[in-house]
């Protein structure tokens, strides 16, 4: 397991019951992990958008005296991080921060078992739905273009609505047993509301999320964080992507007949002309 600034504040924030501003004051220290153990009560609830006061009280939700004794805690056990080379580029910094969340990715992934768990339970529900809206509709997509290849009957889930409680609901009666769903920031409260409707109509809900204190994680059974990167206007997510790769991966090994269906496509594709190569 990697031990960068940001896994160590991962495995600070873990199994601590956090109320949702706390959640939020969390994933903003692990998103600026290496800026983290210098910055002021103040400067925090700045980023993290809530009062001074949350900062104080989320500091004494993990079990210490106050700000000021969390901060020397991290700065104790976090050494300053090598600063970042000045002459890149605003696009330059973008990808290194990009790289930088793929290898805590990796580190998270030194650990197989959790996807390993989420690739059968996906394996074994028919149908499938797969639930990605907004920002992570693209995700969604990618990943049920992929997973209609070799699991028998995949719903792509991209469109919020008061339609999306019925395509839910006729999943369920259609023998569906798991939800597979992305989420990224900014999260629709609709995500929010699928994800807690699923739950009550009895499927077990997957989520790959931003971040382990992103607002789903209370309505998934099963959370698999990857982080995005926030240095350019909008979020890039190479993360998340990735990781959908591996929960494909982790399908196909769950399911008997997936090498078969792939070959089937292969045969077909070639006698139709599908591709240039």
């Amino acid at each position: 397991m990697s031990d960068s600034p940001a896994t160590r504040l991962q495995a600070l924030f873990e199994g601590h019951r956090l109320t949702p501003t706390q959640r939020r004051i969390a994933h903003c220290m692990v998103r600026r992990a290496a800026d983290a153990p210098f910055l002021s009560s103040v400067e925090l609830a700045e980023l993290a958008g809530v009062s001074q006061p949350s900062v104080t009280r989320f500091a004494v939700a993990l079990g210490f005296d106050g700000y000021p004794a969390l901060r020397r805690h991290l700065r104790d056990v976090a050494p300053a991080e090598a600063p970042e080379d000045a002459a890149a580029n605003e696009y330059q910094q973008a990808v290194e921060a990009e790289i930088e969340n793929l290898r805590h990715l990796a580190a998270v992934l030194a650990d197989p078992a959790p996807v390993e768990r989420a690739g059968r339970l996906l394996a074994a529900s028919r149908p499938l739905p797969v639930l990605g809206l907004r920002a992570a509709a693209s995700q969604a997509y990618g990943f049920s273009y992929f997973a209609a290849k070799v699991h028998p009957d995949v719903r792509l889930l991209d469109e919020g609505g008061s339609m999306l409680t019925d395509r839910l609901d006729a999943a369920v009666r259609a023998g569906a047993t798991v939800l597979l769903c992305f989420a990224l920031p900014r999260h629709p409260r609709e995500v929010v509301d699928a994800l807690a409707h699923a739950q009550d109509a009895g499927l077990t809900v997957v989520t790959v999320a931003d971040s382990a204190f992103a607002p789903v994680a209370a309505h998934s059974d099963l959370l698999l964080p990857a982080a995005v990167g926030t240095g350019l206007a909008f979020d890039t997510a190479c993360a998340p992507m990735l990781l959908g790769r591996a929960l494909l991966e982790a399908m196909c090994d769950a399911l008997p007949d997936a090498q078969a269906r792939l070959e089937e496509f292969d045969v077909g594709a070639a006698e139709r002309g599908l591709f240039v190569e």
